[in-house]
């Protein structure tokens, strides 16, 4: 697998006119209407490829491409693909993001290099798809604003049978987690080790204490840009789990 599998590619690349009038409507927020997780086919079979080996629950997950709604299945599973990363360019966070641009030498090129990066394999994930799902419901929740820290601080607590802000939609999805037994199988199986404690019992919080009871978003450019630090540094680290587990072939 290590020879089909570029875990340096971004999936900007094959989507289809992806940077196209990227920086046109708004000079600050950005955007392409066009999603690499919809689009990129590339991303899709890296995620069949790399997601397609024994779970911990000793199945076998052995994911086939389709279309849409189908974009991974296996089994009676519906899987979407989701980037773990997030920028938070939202219209109402604007004005924090033009103090942050009039901190850096070329914004533009700050964002850019960072949508390249983060859309890469090691920046990707897997959830199962439907109308209210995980994925959704991370993005939308005031508590969660789409930050993987979070989302797996939520995780965690499922696991244990805590509360968290996305307990619900965790719960309508038991029979996924199931497949991993614990934490630590989820943990190990998608490489997700610079996450948590050496003990899987605590998450390493990318920002903040992880508590569920404020804004999540950075209230500061120096909170900004220790975000997107923290964001890459967890990339990069998985990309080297990630590249371990392809030369082994596991």
């Amino acid at each position: 697998m290590e020879n089909t599998i570029d875990i340096s590619y971004s999936f900007t690349q094959d989507t289809p006119n992806y940077w196209d009038s990227f920086w046109d409507n708004d000079s600050i927020l950005g955007g392409s209407v066009h999603d690499p997780d919809r689009e990129s086919k590339t991303l899709q079979e890296y995620q069949r490829l790399l997601w397609s080996k024994r779970l911990p629950n000793g199945d076998n997950m052995l994911l086939s491409k389709g279309k849409r709604a189908y974009y991974l299945t296996w089994q009676n599973y519906r899987f979407g693909s989701d980037s773990i990363v997030t920028s938070f360019r939202y219209r109402k966070y604007r004005n924090m993001l033009e103090q942050v641009a009039k901190s850096v030498s070329n914004w533009h090129k700050y964002i850019e290099n960072y949508m390249a990066e983060s859309y890469t394999i090691r920046g990707e994930i897997i959830f199962p798809k439907m109308m209210g799902g995980i994925n959704q419901s991370r993005g939308c929740h005031p508590f969660i604003r789409d930050r993987w820290d979070l989302t797996i601080e939520c995780i965690r607590k499922y696991y244990l049978g805590e509360f968290s802000p996305l307990f619900s939609v965790l719960d309508k999805n038991k029979d996924f987690f199931n497949l991993f037994v614990n934490f630590k199988g989820y943990i190990d199986f998608f490489y997700l080790q610079d996450c948590v404690s050496s003990d899987y019992r605590s998450t390493k919080f990318w920002l903040g204490e992880g508590d569920f009871n404020e804004n999540p978003l950075p209230k500061s450019v120096v909170e900004y840009k220790q975000w997107i630090s923290n964001e890459l540094a967890f990339v990069r680290s998985r990309n080297r789990r990630i590249n371990d587990a392809l030369t082994k072939g596991t």
